[in-house]
């Protein structure tokens, strides 16, 4: 996948965030129809989905099962009609949950000496096949700095070096000292932990070890704990290249390995800075075997529509998506403390929003384009249901006018601005600037750009196909409080309650803020949906030869 031309983003944010943008014209329907998304039907919504009785709506359980049907009885009650495979309100796809059971402790070896990492506390190690058991046997650990090829950058981190059943070790980000590189600080995919284990497989490997810390991943390592334990849940494997073994270390354990291997590990990650790194063999060999227990089991998509009134526009959708899974319930929880992955803020008031919206659609007059609701599963375990829906969409990609994403609201208050992640990438950008400024509110790029969250939720795969997409992040300039109150809420939400079964309904949310972003995203859609012309990417954007792509192959 191209990387974003660095050049060009950092030419057009400075317009968007300095310009005053014009002010778009909302029509009074769209007023009195935007006045129907209320702090209530939001925390309403919200309550249901996020209710103990749910448990987690882990995927394919029974919480999964009740959050789908809830969300359809919602659409057909507001008067939508199905838009699934076969008139059904449900798109249904087999998932693979492996539960890889990791020894309590394991030996990095060199020579006479070794290293001792406890399971949980030091190490995570998950199961990359979907067989009985997972198994390295005495391969060599290989540093290979950040683990990238790419290409158009000039950059790679293998140099040819054989890695194939070996064990890399792989820096959970990409380069960010020269801003002419992957984008400077602004994480791409190539920063991702899903594309490290992607690479590893593709160069042969046998496993891959990626090195946490908290700035890297952008969450501490108690979501990597939470978030890797338990079943994990991926498509039915196919002929694609695949690792034994997927693995996290803590930054201490791996700066144990290093030492245990001659190697400072502090000098390692900053030799791969260069473009001349090579790859760095530490001469210390590991053997680890996971026993798995593997199901097939099913999850699903729901999906309503309401048909455009244009008999030309109607063939094309602005699709709105939120997903509608979370972690379900720990495995092995000590009595009497709570157990469940409610994951109210992360996703059930995005779906909440999604609803709200639609009830603010119906109360429309007919646009001239459809609209699509999309609730996706299994987000949590990689954009499961989101890629499934890319790779099986019930619209042509070049028929998507565009995606609107929701991954969670803002429970903070009202805010002076608002943050599109992926602010200068599309033409969407000019009615995201617009219709702040008629709420008196200023758009600002991604607050934390090094964290990659573009890619990090359902709008990313759709993207991929070439749908331009709009996803949104709260604002920290907070009406009432100092500055630099609300990026300390946010960092307080992602240290302590994000992907915990702490993340619940709070009884000092305050969804006044809430109701305007998703306003926001309503005045967006109908905007969309009514325009003469199809959103664009922005020339030379990573995903601009997949949007030529998708209009090329329309019928």
């Amino acid at each position: 996948m191209r990387a974003i031309r660095a050049a060009a983003v950092a030419a057009v944010l400075p317009l968007l965030i300095a310009a005053s943008p014009a002010p778009v014209t909302l029509t009074p329907a769209e007023k009195a129809a935007a006045a129907t998304i209320t702090s209530s039907r939001l925390l309403a919504h919200t309550r249901f989905l996020a209710d103990d009785l749910l448990e987690g709506r882990g995927p394919a359980t029974r919480g999964d099962r009740l959050a789908q049907a809830y969300i359809a009885t919602q659409l057909e009650g507001m008067g939508f009609e199905p838009a699934g495979p076969d008139g059904s309100w449900f798109q249904p796809f087999d998932i693979v949950g492996v539960n890889s059971k990791a020894p309590e402790t394991t030996l990095f070896r060199k020579g006479s000496d070794s290293v001792q990492l406890r399971y949980h506390e030091d190490y995570i190690a998950g199961s990359g096949v979907q067989a009985p058991d997972a198994r390295i046997e005495d391969a060599e650990l290989v540093f290979v700095g950040y683990g990238i090829v790419a290409p158009e950058h000039g950059w790679d981190d293998f140099k040819g070096t054989d890695v194939k059943g070996k064990v890399i070790v792989v820096m959970n980000n990409d380069p960010e000292d020269d801003p002419k590189l992957f984008a400077g600080r602004t994480r791409l995919y190539y920063g991702r932990w899903t594309y490290k284990y992607e690479q590893a497989a593709r160069m042969g490997a046998s496993g891959a070890i990626i090195i946490h810390t908290t700035p890297s991943a952008g969450y501490g390592w108690q979501v990597v704990q939470t978030s890797w334990s338990g079943e994990q849940f991926s498509v039915p494997a196919g002929s694609e290249p695949q690792l034994q073994v997927k693995a996290w270390v803590t930054e201490d354990s791996a700066r144990k390995i290093a030492t245990l291997g001659g190697q400072d590990l502090d000098a390692l990650r900053r030799s791969a800075q260069a473009k001349d790194f090579k790859p760095v063999p530490l001469g210390v060999r590991w053997s680890v075997a996971l026993t798995n227990t593997v199901g097939r089991k099913q999850t699903g998509n729901v999906i309503g529509r309401l048909p455009g009134s244009d008999p030309v526009l109607s063939k094309e959708a602005v699709v709105f998506s939120a997903h509608h899974d979370h972690l379900g319930v720990r495995e092995g929880a000590t009595a009497g403390k709570d157990a469940i992955y409610n994951g109210a803020h992360d996703n059930a008031s995005g779906v909440a929003a999604l609803l709200a919206i639609a009830e603010g659609t119906k109360a429309l007059p007919r646009p001239k384009r459809s609209i699509v609701f999309l609730a996706v599963a299994a987000e949590e375990q990689g954009l499961l249901g989101a890629q499934y829906f890319a790779a099986h969409p019930t619209i042509e990609p070049g028929r998507m006018a565009a995606n609107i994403n929701i991954d969670g609201i803002n429970t903070i208050g009202r805010t002076k601005d608002l943050t599109m992640i992926g602010l200068g990438k599309s033409s969407l950008d000019t009615w995201v600037t617009g219709i702040a400024a008629t709420q008196g509110r200023i758009v600002k790029p991604d607050q934390f750009p090094d964290r990659g969250f573009f890619y990090r939720s359902d709008q990313f795969a759709l993207a991929r196909i070439g749908v331009p997409a709009a996803y949104f992040d709260e604002g920290v300039d907070v009406i009432g409080k100092p500055a630099g109150w609300g990026k300390a809420q946010k960092e307080k939400y992602e240290a302590t309650d994000y992907h915990q079964p702490s993340d619940e309904i709070k009884p000092d949310w305050d969804l006044t803020g809430a109701v305007e972003d998703v306003q926001l995203c309503f005045y967006l859609g109908a905007k969309v949906a009514n325009a003469p012309k199809l959103p664009t990417w922005n020339p030379g954007d990573e995903f601009e030869a997949a949007r030529t792509k998708a209009l090329a192959e329309l019928k």
